[in-house]
């Protein structure tokens, strides 16, 4: 069986299909984070003393090793000097 078949009789599932969407917004999330503290030619560590976690908590968040509260985000988001904003589409 060909990719582009097999792809396509896996995205018939609608759980796998949640689960890829799931996945995307996650990576999307994180993204824009490490963009953010890049950009500002921040390290984790120095983002971590801004928002008075450990550098691992940052590390691990980044790597996708974390499931982070809506208060760690807001913290890390007004570190970055950024704002969380939620739309239900």
């Amino acid at each position: 069986m060909k990719w582009n078949d097999a792809k396509q009789e896996l995205l018939k599932n609608p759980k796998l299909v949640e689960e890829l969407e799931k996945n995307e917004l996650e990576y999307q999330l994180i993204s824009e984070f490490i963009q953010a503290r890049l950009d500002l030619k921040m390290t984790q560590n120095d983002l971590a003393k801004l928002t008075g976690t450990k550098q691992s908590n940052i590390s691990r968040f980044e790597s996708g090793n974390y499931n982070p509260s809506l208060e760690f985000l807001e913290k890390v988001a007004s570190a970055l000097g950024k704002k969380i904003k939620i739309d239900l589409i």
